[in-house]
């Protein structure tokens, strides 16, 4: 009998072995938190601060999963201009993906999605803040694998996880018919450096798609 489960039960072990997913070692995969950022103006570096500033004040409540989506992300994702043509946003989008081997079926839904021309650029999952971005990894992880399994593509697919003060970004592509995925440093809302690098490896992420082959 088969069984239906939450995406959340997933590890990375499980995707590891299932879908032969693979963790780049090259140091030139994933450039575009790295390198070339787009420079901030004055006015996106004063929202910066706003954005902070609501943080710090509603940080000390540890900031359920729509509060965070609420105060934090939709913000910065405006910011970075993810929200204006030619992308489009979508909310709640429910995912399901089978194990072969196994009868079992898991499924969840996306807290945010990025679009271009009807695919996937960007998915973001939001995590409450008591918790580790390692709980949000795996599942942003296996929503990029569900996609990329549909609809098989040559131009990356980006991810990012955050508990409202931690990020990560996600990216995957597919070598030889087999997912591989890099990821980013964690990045810190506190740290003026690295709130400014979030919202620059957003821009550069909006930049780096205009079109999908």
């Amino acid at each position: 009998m088969s069984r239906t489960l939450s995406l959340d039960q997933l590890t990375l072990r499980h995707l590891k072995e299932e879908f032969q997913l693979q963790v780049s070692s090259d140091a030139d995969f994933f450039l575009e938190w790295q390198r070339d950022l787009p420079v901030l103006s004055p006015f996106e570096h004063q929202r910066l601060d706003r954005i902070y500033a609501t943080y710090l004040n509603h940080n000390q409540d540890s900031m359920m999963e729509e509060s965070l989506k609420i105060l934090i992300l939709s913000p910065l994702m405006d910011l970075a201009d993810l929200f204006l043509p030619p992308f489009q946003f979508s909310a709640e989008e429910h995912v399901q993906i089978s194990f072969k081997d196994e009868k079992k079926t898991y499924r969840g839904r996306i807290d945010l999605l990025v679009l271009l021309d009807q695919m996937w650029l960007l998915v973001v999952e939001s995590k409450r803040q008591a918790f580790s971005l390692s709980v949000g990894i795996p599942q942003v992880l296996t929503y990029m694998l569900s996609n990329l399994k549909n609809k098989p593509r040559t131009n990356p697919l980006y991810g990012m996880v955050s508990n409202g003060s931690n990020f990560v970004f996600l990216k995957m592509v597919l070598r030889d018919g087999r997912p591989v995925y890099g990821k980013s440093k964690e990045l810190l809302l506190e740290e003026e450096a690295d709130r400014t690098q979030i919202l620059q490896i957003l821009k550069q992420i909006g930049r780096s798609i205009q079109t999908v082959p």
